[in-house]
Formats: C-alpha cells, sequence, structure tokens
C-alpha cells in the first residue's frame, strides 16, 4: 500500500510542476501565445489503429472532445489515422487510442494499477514504450508512451476519462 501511494504522490508532483523551473518563462510564452521552442512544428504522426466498431462509436466521441490540448507539460500533435479516436501529444509522443481490442496478456489475475479511479493494465514488453490500457470502462483505450515516460499522462487522463466514460468490470 505504501508504495502505490508513493507513486502517485510522485506522480502528483511531476503533474503539478509547470517545468519553468521556477523562472516563470514558460508561463510568459503562453499568455504571449507563443508555442514553446521546437513544439509548434511536429509533423502529424502516424497512428495505427482498430477498425472503428458500433461500442468505439458510442463512447469515444465524449472523451475525444474532452481531451486536454496539453498533456503532462507536452502539447497536442496532429495525428494521421484511420480512426478518428486517435490523439497525441508531444516528443517522444503520448498516444492515445480510444476503442482498442482487449489486451491479448490480460487475465482474471493479472495485477491493475489504480490511478485517479482508471484501472490500467500495464505492457512493459517492448523495450521502447509502456503500453496503458484501461480495462474498466465500455471500451478499452490504450495510452503509449516512451519507456522512460513515467505514468504522468495516465494519471492527468484519469479525470478526463472518470467524466466521459462509465466504470464497468474489467
Amino acid at each position: 500500500m505504501v508504495v502505490p501511494l508513493v507513486l502517485v504522490l510522485l506522480v502528483l508532483v511531476r503533474v503539478l510542476d509547470d517545468g519553468s523551473g521556477g523562472d516563470g518563462d514558460q508561463g510568459v510564452a503562453e499568455v504571449e501565445g507563443t508555442p514553446a521552442p521546437g513544439r509548434a512544428d511536429l509533423a502529424p504522426l502516424p497512428v495505427e489503429v482498430p477498425p472503428v466498431t458500433p461500442e468505439a462509436d458510442a463512447s469515444c466521441p465524449a472523451l475525444m472532445a474532452a481531451l486536454p490540448l496539453e498533456l503532462a507539460g507536452e502539447p497536442s500533435r496532429p495525428v494521421q489515422s484511420d480512426s478518428p479516436y486517435a490523439y497525441a501529444w508531444g516528443q517522444p509522443p503520448i498516444v492515445l487510442v480510444c476503442g482498442v481490442d482487449r489486451p491479448a496478456g490480460l487475465e482474471p489475475t493479472s495485477p491493475l494499477i489504480q490511478i485517479n479511479g482508471v484501472n490500467w493494465f500495464v505492457d512493459t514488453s517492448d523495450p521502447d514504450s509502456v503500453v496503458w490500457t484501461a480495462v474498466d470502462r465500455p471500451v478499452h483505450l490504450q495510452v503509449t508512451v516512451s519507456a522512460d515516460t513515467d505514468s504522468a499522462p495516465v494519471t492527468a487522463l484519469g479525470p478526463v476519462i472518470g467524466d466521459t466514460l462509465p466504470i464497468r468490470q474489467p
């Protein structure tokens, strides 16, 4: 119980930190409407998605409309996708896809991590990325981050997911 609490506290500190190092420059750029250096020119990110299902069409639009323009300090970026239910932020990219298949490794006894009221199945089998899959909603949604990214993105997304997708048991 202590380890998850410490993890959540560390994530909250990172999420609440504005990343400016205390000098305030980042806040000035946002007020003046100037994008952070190197972010305005991010190319569209190709995102592979599963075929859109009726369940995704019923559940994902509300989530997509509520997604933040900035996530864990990273600005949103365009995506190239066959689905309207893909979204990305920053570089290295944080990629969200709503309406994905049930994770292959998810078993009734699989450990889940609950963050901000959302149960996540975490796949670390790829050494370059971590795939977080929310498994307690009407549709599964996946957040893929680089292997060196902590849980800040899924922590920040928890309230948005909770407000737009009702809970169901995995």
